[in-house]
């Protein structure tokens, strides 16, 4: 069985994966999640959060034999512990979630290449500029839309802020991240990254690293089992 470690996307926690934790650990397989620098329980100060940081965290929690799932802007952090240290963790899976086309780019270079950004509307940045915040009336239809309105509720009440100085920074990727096994989980109904985007994004893919999910962006609660049982597959195939 599998060792799985679940990243969170932006003003998100370990929290967040309440219910897919479960639902893996009843498939046999071990899941942990983790709270990166200045998100949920963490209290590094938001002018210390960066990239790099954020990717050794993230090497820090994981094992040679860990498959690591990053959600949203959790795909820069993993890949940032790819290619750190790609013995330190066994495969990477991408849901709804950013990665690097090519080196030198940053989360917010390519949000930008996105053909439509719904989550610009919604982010309110903080006086000193060091941080965003969700608008929470917002929230429900950008990352809960086919949640229900209990998990809608639970979850909006539970954003943080979010530390803008590591998803501006550019990110180098070589042959190190590239050696890799990586999979990508589209979710078709995303109300925060375009599923045309992922589809951009993904296309130079291998098709049989291409998954989908006929979700909104936050599977992990609109539908752990569902993932659960995604996740449990492409660990299978390796």
């Amino acid at each position: 069985m599998a060792d799985f470690l679940l990243i969170h996307g932006a003003c998100h926690g370990a929290w967040c994966w309440r219910d897919l934790i479960p639902a893996l650990t009843a498939l046999g397989h071990g899941a942990r999640a983790i709270d990166l620098p200045g998100n949920g329980a963490d209290t590094t100060p938001h002018d210390q959060v960066t990239l790099a940081a954020s990717g050794a965290a993230v090497l820090a929690a994981s094992t040679p034999e860990t498959i690591v799932v990053g959600h949203s802007w959790g795909g820069f952090p993993i890949t940032a512990a790819a290619e750190a240290d790609p013995k330190g963790l066994r495969a990477l899976v991408y849901l709804c979630a950013y990665f690097p086309s090519e080196t030198g780019l940053s989360m917010v270079d390519m949000r930008k290449r996105a053909p439509r950004q719904p989550i610009l509307e919604a982010v309110q940045r903080s006086a000193d500029g060091l941080s965003m915040t969700v608008v929470p009336a917002l929230a429900p239809g950008l990352f809960y839309n086919d949640c229900t309105p209990e998990q809608a509720a639970w979850a909006t009440a539970r954003l943080c802020p979010q530390a803008l100085k590591p998803q501006a920074e550019p990110i180098t990727i070589t042959e190190r991240y590239a050696s890799l096994p990586r999979s990508y989980i589209l979710c078709r109904n995303d109300g925060t990254i375009p599923p045309e985007f992922q589809d951009e994004m993904t296309r130079d893919w291998p098709r049989d690293r291409v998954h989908e999910l006929p979700t909104g962006h936050s599977p992990f609660l609109s539908d752990p089992q569902g993932l659960a049982a995604l996740l449990s597959r492409i660990a299978e195939a390796g």
